[in-house]
């Protein structure tokens, strides 16, 4: 058996390690675009922080891994095409690879919405990969002088923001959004996340957007005008369909794939954030750009392009973030009805709905969070609990001895 995977992200280590799960010899192949080996994408702000180097962003696997598993790894090299007749993957270089099992884990890529005058910006970086931080990174140097301008106040531009905030003079992020983090959080804990990062001396202007850009200046809607010498475009990000679609796969905002991470093309999978999940919280189907959804598919697709039968249906969104020292955790829906604290700075949200917790919202205090995410994931009646003791403190004594074995086994 011949495997390939398009792709060098954490799905593909998924599909990796699932395929050694089953088939512990047969050749893989990982071709990616990246010249690097696999490494923590969302560390790239703690390279810029200063408290993480390339050399260790690069350990998110031994550096073994590859060799371990008896991978080629075909590194700075792009797919331009996949031919599903012929079983043959080709790359832009003119090189052509077979494969009898294939696995898209392409990813996505930065939104850049049309903004007059962009292109007349020199200084400008997305914030996604270790090339943006590096570039972002030559962009600062070594003075602290420098005004940055930030367009989008997701997840990917608050950890930008974090990232140069004590390299620079000033940090200004703008969003169309009346608040931060507005597909993660309700109004409430976005305040209190934006609080924090403000007393760290960045300016958001949100519900605002560009106008027009000059080479060093933003006139916004409002008519108000932001001086910059760097700008991070941080808008969003859209799923890498093109390769699945040209083969043939069905697409739909995402690449659509069943249970076992298989597309509508036989012999064909695919896995992580270029793919529509089922989100079991909300009990509908969407796009997922997650770390922890983006390694099960991958594992399963893994498992099952190597023969096994593995079937995955537990996605749920989920974030494990910190900001400037704060940390947070989500995950699920948050449509239900609500159990809220506030205390010590600490802020609690959990939305249960139908006998069944469907979503949370931790911030400051967030230790063993993990028992709340796999109430969510497995489903768990909350009658079958004791949840008036878990609503105070995630622990295992709330749960019967047979739910605190499958807790302790690490369900997935």
């Amino acid at each position: 058996m011949n495997y390939v995977i398009i792709g060098n992200g954490t799905a593909a280590v998924g599909v990796i390690e699932g395929i050694r799960v089953v088939d512990k010899t047969s050749p893989i192949t990982v071709i990616s675009s990246e010249p690097y080996p696999v490494y923590g994408r969302p560390l790239i702000s703690y390279l810029l922080l200063g408290k993480t180097t390339e050399e260790k962003m690069v350990q998110y696997r031994p550096a073994s891994f590859y060799e371990d598993n008896g991978v080629t790894a075909m590194l700075g090299k792009t797919v331009s095409q996949i031919d599903s007749a012929a079983k043959t993957v080709a790359l832009e270089s003119g090189e052509t690879v077979p494969y009898d099992k294939l696995c898209v884990c392409t990813g996505s890529r930065p939104f850049v919405p049309p903004m007059n005058g962009l292109d007349e910006v020199a200084n400008k970086t997305s914030f996604m990969t270790l090339d943006d931080a590096k570039h972002l990174d030559t962009m600062l140097g070594d003075a602290n002088d420098k005004r940055v301008l930030i367009v989008g106040a997701g997840l990917i531009g608050l950890k930008c923001a974090e990232g140069i905030y004590q390299r620079v003079s000033e940090v200004t992020v703008i969003d169309l959004a009346p608040r931060i983090l507005p597909n993660v959080l309700t109004e409430k804990p976005a305040s209190i996340i934006q609080k924090h990062i403000e007393s760290k001396g960045v300016k958001f202007l949100l519900a605002d957007s560009v106008e027009q850009f000059t080479a060093d200046s933003a006139t916004l809607k409002s008519g108000k005008t932001v001086g910059f010498d760097i700008l991070v475009v941080a808008v969003g990000v859209r799923p890498n369909t093109e390769l699945a679609a040209e083969a043939g796969c069905a697409v739909n905002r995402g690449i659509l794939i069943n249970d076992h991470s298989a597309t509508t093309v036989a012999d064909i999978y695919a896995a992580g954030d270029c793919t529509v999940s089922h989100d079991i919280a909300a009990e509908t189907d969407r796009i997922l750009a997650i770390l922890p959804n983006a390694y099960m598919q991958g594992e399963t697709a893994g498992m099952n392009m190597a023969g096994g039968d593995r079937g995955f249906n537990k996605a749920i969104p989920m974030n494990a973030s910190g900001f400037m020292g704060l940390h947070m955790i989500t995950a699920g829906s948050y449509e239900g009805e609500e159990y809220l604290t506030e205390e010590d700075g600490n802020y609690k949200l959990l939305v249960t709905k139908d006998d069944h917790l469907k979503g949370f919202i931790l911030i400051g205090e967030v230790d063993r969070a993990g028992i709340y995410t796999s109430l969510i994931r497995e489903q768990v009646p909350l009658s079958s609990i004791d949840f008036d003791l878990i609503r105070e403190k995630p622990q295992l004594m709330a749960f019967s001895r047979a739910e605190r074995a499958k807790q302790l086994g690490g369900a997935h």
